[in-house]
């Protein structure tokens, strides 16, 4: 028995209750429609009982030595990774995420988690040298507070444990609004942080349906309680929160859309620019932010890269998410099947060349999207500006680097980008000039907690995972303390 079957409550200061009115939601598997559970649809009364615990929390939490802080979360590490399969296969269920794909997840979770727990004991201060004599001047570090936390549906566990992971480490306590597709995942994790110690309050989760969502936020973003929202998610979303915690100051950190381009070289490895590409553009079906969405190869040679990756995407085996043998499963929901053909049939309908896919796959079910491969893309295409988050390429040969830097730096976008190139000094001044946050040179499996994740412009700001990931939970205090003189 999988643990959502017992489980569809909101964990509110320890306890797990459900909705204060006593409205759910139903959570759907995407592959075969079936209701998985059914979940507390959490609403204004519950925020606020969420942010109260929080609150009430933080000042034990806060105070804990960052050695007590860092046992315990590695102590939900532990207890996360004898979950993995069970963690996995409930992604996998909820999402319509393969089997392979959801135990990489796990497994990239936990690594923030185990990254987060040693980060805990190197939250240094520092010491000024006085320009006065009789004073010591001290800056010490100390945690903004609440966090309220707002994770998307495409990695259900492994963007929660990036966010959370570090707010603990620091000493904050968080509320959680997981996506409405995704809930069961988020409140798995949960109870096995309380299964490994971590104290009641200083996580809650709060589901919410779609419908609800605006009434459970409303109260985080307008709430002076909460010091800091850490949101992944589209970007009209983000700049709707941006503008929302303004009226309070709030720290934010936004991982909003991408529009990665993808760019091949004429003195690229072809064999290893393909690998790369499915690599990148097929995992969890297209479903991630980072995922190439344009690709720009060189004139050269596009006839052999777009035979190759033809032959590639061609052999991807699509069907039951469950199965080991499964490269591509369904989509989240209707309307993500329904963009990602409008962006074929535009693309199209402006002239571009369907080598392979551009089809539902209703035999398989009606969140199935064939794999595909499109030759032509140009700049007046939907697919150019969008991000279209499903399993479909679109080529764009190229001329010179000058060209193509800057057809690719035309996006408002900026969270990823690849190249292949063999030339090292254009490694160098390429991945200058991409106007990205992350960079994949000659790679495309780039995300690891030891580096930073983010990105620029319409991607947001902030940076989460690596040394730099504990900063936007950190206040810096200044002290000088006088009366030192003989």
């Amino acid at each position: 028995m999988l643990p959502f079957q017992e489980m569809g409550s909101a964990l509110i200061g320890g306890s797990w209750v459900q909705a204060s009115d006593g409205r759910h939601f139903d959570v759907a598997n995407p592959f075969d429609a079936t209701t998985l559970a059914q979940v507390a649809d959490c609403g204004a009364h519950d925020a606020e009982a969420a942010l109260s615990a929080a609150s009430t929390a933080f000042d034990t939490w806060s105070t804990r030595t960052a050695a007590e802080r860092s046992s315990l979360l590695l102590r939900w590490h532990d207890r996360l990774v004898q979950a993995s399969e069970t963690l996995a296969r409930t992604i996998s269920l909820e999402l319509g995420k393969t089997i392979r794909d959801s135990r990489a997840e796990v497994s990239y979770g936990n690594g923030y988690v185990r990254w987060f727990a040693e980060e805990a004991r190197r939250v240094y201060g520092t010491t000024i040298p006085s320009p006065f004599p009789g004073r010591q001047l001290f800056v010490t570090r100390e945690p903004v507070g609440v966090v309220a936390i707002i994770t998307p549906w495409n990695f259900p566990y492994a963007m929660l444990a990036r966010k959370i992971a570090p707010a603990l480490a620091a000493g904050c306590t968080v509320v959680v609004r997981p996506a409405e597709d995704t809930p069961l995942t988020a409140l798995y994790a949960a109870q096995l942080a309380i299964d490994a110690g971590i104290p009641p309050g200083v996580i809650n989760v709060a589901p919410s349906s779609r419908e609800r969502v605006s009434e459970l936020s409303d109260v985080w973003m307008r709430s002076d309680a909460v010091r800091k929202v850490s949101f992944t998610g589209s970007t009209p979303v983000g700049k709707g929160i941006a503008q929302r915690a303004s009226t309070t100051l709030k720290r934010l950190s936004l991982e909003l859309g991408g529009n990665a381009p993808f760019i091949v070289f004429d003195d690229a490895d072809v064999d290893a620019a393909v690998q790369g590409a499915v690599a990148a553009k097929f995992r969890n079906s297209g479903q991630t932010c980072i995922s190439p969405n344009r690709f720009f190869v060189h004139q050269d040679l596009c006839a052999a890269f777009t035979d190759k990756l033809t032959k590639a995407v061609s052999a991807l085996s699509v069907g039951d998410p469950s199965l080991e043998s499964t490269d591509i499963g369904p989509l989240v929901n209707a309307a993500a099947v329904d963009k990602v053909q409008a962006h074929v049939q535009d693309a199209v309908d402006k002239g571009a060349k369907l080598l392979f896919g551009g089809q539902r796959l209703p035999q398989w079910g009606p969140l199935f999207f064939q794999p595909t491969v499109l030759l032509g893309l140009t700049v007046g295409m939907r697919i150019f500006h969008e991000e279209t988050f499903g399993p479909v390429i679109a080529v764009m040969p190229f001329s010179t680097e000058a060209e193509v830097l800057d057809t690719a730096n035309q996006s408002q976008a900026g969270l990823a980008a690849y190249f292949y190139t063999r030339d090292s000094a254009r490694i160098w001044r390429v991945g200058r000039r991409l106007r990205v946050g992350m960079v994949g040179v000659n790679e495309a499996l780039i995300s690891t907690e030891v580096a930073p994740f983010g990105g620029v412009k319409d991607s947001g700001y902030g940076r989460e995972g690596s040394y730099l990931g504990l900063d936007d939970y950190l206040e810096t205090k200044y002290m000088c303390l006088g009366g030192l003189s003989r």
